[in-house]
């Protein structure tokens, strides 16, 4: 996206001509003659950075500079000075101006400071993205027909700056979904902001979501940037939306429409450009019909209703996921894990009610659990073998039981001796050609 910048300047000739030279540039530019008509239009447009000059007629550029800090923090400011002000120039470094220039300046020298001022605001940008996602995003794993539907849906919808509402049962992958949406759009490189709105109390959301100004309550004893304000440009996930207040929802319907925030405390409006995506495991339409959700926001989120499908209807994704997320495990213990064919049909055929959470956990849980890196049957959680326990079955016998004994012993002593046959059966107290015939016996 390209760059806004205002000029406000009262000099009429220096004014034109730096606006032409940024113009030339590719920017954005818009240009007031005094201190207040910058100020109106900072109120009513959003300024990647201000080239401010410090003497105006009316309010002044210090003037200008402490709104903007006020109204848009984020917002970069050049200060314009001549060489009998310097001071009055380092005292606006202090009250949180970007930089200054001397009167008269180079038009490249101007450029290059715009360009590096531009180039740090990005790698902020980048910064809460990683803060915000780092040790979350993962890849969407799945080749099954409704994956490669899901797919191709988010790559369309990537294209676009349309609200989304992605919905689906609780552990699908919504955030990923979410992510995926945000990272192969046109705002790749903004930031990528995520709220769990079922995770904050009531009375902190609002200003969670919007930020506060300095005095608005008890303790708010500075100015604190909202949610929205640190995903200007980007994107923001509102993750388990049916759970936001109804007294916000009202909030969160006008941010929408008039694409501006209004700080808990705060005087003026503050504009911003976000794209707003929304998760929920809850059925928004019932919730309408509740009257727990209202109407209008819920046709303003679902402009793309985006569906994802349950583990339980991905067919062949689940052996594919269990293979990543052992390889995963695997790394982490130094291990390289492998599912015995018994083990892998069971895995394939348990329906996940928690979906691919519960599978996730599962493995995680057979990862440290197991006693040997081959994965069997009876290391599975009892529910999934089939939803019952190998003791509490009408052919578990005393042979059945010694043999399941024996199957793990030798899986221990195996991984005792690093799968060292000779150590094992001496260990074990048996040649060589039993513990051979025995490991046979059991598929080892």
């Amino acid at each position: 996206m390209t760059p806004r910048i205002l000029v406000a300047e009262d000099e009429e000739i220096m004014r034109i001509t730096v606006l032409d030279h940024l113009r030339s540039q590719g920017w954005s530019v818009d240009d007031a003659a005094t201190g207040s008509a910058a100020l109106e239009l900072v109120k009513k447009n959003r300024y990647e950075l201000i080239l401010s000059d410090i003497r105006m007629p009316g309010l002044d550029g210090e003037k200008l500079l402490a709104e903007v800090k006020r109204l848009a923090p984020r917002t970069e400011v050049i200060m314009m000075t001549a060489h009998g002000s310097t001071d009055n120039a380092v005292a606006c470094l202090r009250q949180g101006a970007s930089d200054y220039i001397l009167k008269p300046f180079d038009l490249d020298d101007l450029t290059f400071r715009i360009n590096r001022l531009l180039e740090m605001q990005t790698i902020k940008a980048r910064c809460v993205s990683l803060e915000h996602c780092c040790g979350k995003r993962r890849p969407i794993i799945g080749s099954s027909p409704p994956m490669q539907k899901l797919l191709s849906l988010i790559s369309q919808v990537a294209l676009s700056d349309s609200s989304v509402l992605i919905h689906g049962e609780s552990g699908t992958g919504k955030e990923l979904v979410a992510a995926a949406i945000h990272f192969e759009s046109r705002r790749a490189n903004k930031p990528y902001v995520r709220v769990n709105c079922a995770a904050i109390p009531a009375g902190l959301m609002e200003s969670e979501l919007f930020g506060h100004e300095k005095g608005a309550f008890t303790g708010a004893d500075r100015t604190a940037t909202g949610k929205f304000e640190l995903a200007d440009q980007g994107t923001i996930l509102l993750d388990e939306i049916g759970d936001m207040p109804l007294e916000l929802q009202v909030k969160l319907l006008r941010v929408l429409q008039e694409k501006e925030i209004d700080r808990v405390g705060g005087r003026n409006p503050v504009p911003i450009d976000v794209r707003v995506l929304c998760a929920t495991s809850k059925n928004l339409a019932e919730e309408v019909r509740g009257g727990r959700f209202r109407q209008d926001l819920f046709y303003r989120l679902q402009v793309i209703p985006v569906e994802v499908p349950p583990l339980r209807l991905r067919g062949g994704d689940i052996l594919e996921l269990t293979d990543f997320f052992l390889r995963e495990f695997g790394r982490e213990r130094g291990l390289c894990f492998q599912l015995s064919p018994d083990a892998r049909r069971a895995l394939e055929h348990y329906p996940y009610p928690g979906n691919v959470r519960e599978l996730r956990n599962l493995l995680e849980r057979i990862s440290v659990l197991a006693p040997a890196a081959k994965i069997q049957l009876w290391d599975l959680p009892v529910e999934a073998r089939g939803g019952s326990s190998e003791r509490e079955t009408e052919e578990d016998n005393l042979a059945a039981a010694v043999a399941r004994a024996e199957r793990r012993c030798l899986d221990r002593v195996l991984e005792k001796t690093g799968g060292n046959k000779t150590e094992a059966a001496a260990l074990l107290g048996i040649s060589r050609k039993n513990l051979w015939e025995k490991l046979k016996q059991y598929e080892r």
